[in-house]
């Protein structure tokens, strides 16, 4: 992005300067689904404008573009790149940086590190005249960090500046807050979480792996990024976890599977766990076991194939051991859980006092059992 006004087609810069504007950075694999559930579902939320930001004028990318702008988003450029996409047959509503001016609120969703250095050169500029910036993923520094349903007490006024976290930190959060938060109490005593990931999402095809391909561990306390992020997120809350996690990638494109041993300074019954599970509006159950299965439930029955639960818990894989340690498998729902941060996060910036009302149109994508 580069310091650019490019002229609206309709004049003006602040026709909708009272308005509730998200603008959206990047269209890759949480920008695309998370721009086209804002427009989908925009009245609900009480949005007036999607806008967002495409780097790269790519022939390939065409259709998406224009199936995010005949759903009702609007398109910006840098100022050097107008032509380009005009050559497209694609017209730019704003420039690349006008869009996040005229913005309520902004959501980067763009690879890792951008966000921080977008946050440097243009965020900061505007952070006394827009309600709230977000960042995606492994955008560590950028704000304070953020789960739905982990940590929303943690979020005061002051924090303009959110780090929505990776979708697998947000599948180890609700299976510790789940299991081993009670009242506010911690009783996990150790967590220990194997995330095997998948190589790439089937929208990519680089990165792509043809075995499976293990991980290093990075931190000396806590292994991969993984329990690195989930301590912090929960210190927001006071709460100082002991947590390690280990992670590798597999050579398959269906979704994230994490196995969990979780042991608490308490007695539990498999039969507890289970309930435990069931009953958490933020955890979707299943009975089947592969993950081609639960992804093809998630394309039919999702919004752009994403259900928007923070895990699904695999019952048949539940087992308890030595009376207080609950071992099983989970699936990551692709990105989903990171896509209702991020909404929640926004709608919370610009309606602070009903945003809890506005986000129950999207029930319908928070699914109990898959």
């Amino acid at each position: 992005m580069v310091d650019s006004d490019y002229k609206l087609p309709y004049g003006g810069y602040n026709i909708m300067a009272d308005k509730n504007i998200i603008h959206v950075v990047g269209t890759g694999t949480i920008g695309e689904p998370l721009i086209g559930l804002l427009c989908d579902a925009k009245e609900d939320l009480e949005i007036d404008e999607v806008t967002f930001y495409k780097h790269s004028p790519i022939l390939t990318d065409r259709p998406k573009i224009k199936g995010l702008t005949t759903r009702g988003a609007n398109l910006a450029v840098r100022n050097d790149k107008v032509k380009d996409f005009q050559e497209l047959g694609l017209e730019p509503m704003y420039g690349a940086e006008e869009a996040i001016k005229r913005a309520s609120v902004v959501i980067d969703c763009t690879p890792k590190g951008t966000g921080l250095m977008n946050k440097e050169k243009y965020y900061n500029k505007y952070k006394n005249k827009i309600k709230g910036f977000l960042a995606q993923g492994s955008e560590f520094g950028f704000g304070k960090m953020f789960a739905v349903g982990i940590n929303d007490e943690a979020i005061t006024p002051k924090d303009k500046f959110i780090h929505i976290v990776s979708c697998n930190t947000h599948n180890m959060a609700v299976l510790i807050k789940t299991l081993g938060i009670e009242n506010k109490k911690n009783h996990l005593k150790e967590g220990r979480f194997l995330c095997l990931r998948r190589a790439n999402d089937i929208s990519q095809v680089k990165s792509f792996i043809p075995s499976p391909e293990v991980g290093t561990h990075k931190d000396e306390k806590m292994g991969t990024h993984h329990a690195v992020d989930v301590h912090h997120l929960y210190k927001t809350l006071g709460i100082n976890l002991n947590v390690f996690s280990s992670a590798l990638k597999l050579n398959t494109q269906y979704m994230h599977c994490i196995w969990y041993d979780i042991k608490l300074d308490k007695k539990i019954t498999k039969d507890d766990a289970t309930q435990m599970f069931i009953d958490n509006p933020r955890v979707a159950v299943t009975y089947k076991t592969s993950a081609n299965l639960v992804f093809s439930f998630g394309r039919e029955h999702g919004h752009y194939g994403r259900i928007l639960d923070q895990t699904v818990v695999v019952i048949p894989t539940i087992h308890v051991a030595n009376e207080n340690e609950v071992i099983g498998f989970c699936f990551t729902p692709q990105d989903g859980n990171s896509i209702l941060s991020s909404i929640t996060a926004a709608e919370r910036f610009m309606f602070p006092d009903s945003y809890e009302d506005k986000l129950k149109c999207l029930g319908a994508f928070l699914l109990q059992e898959v």
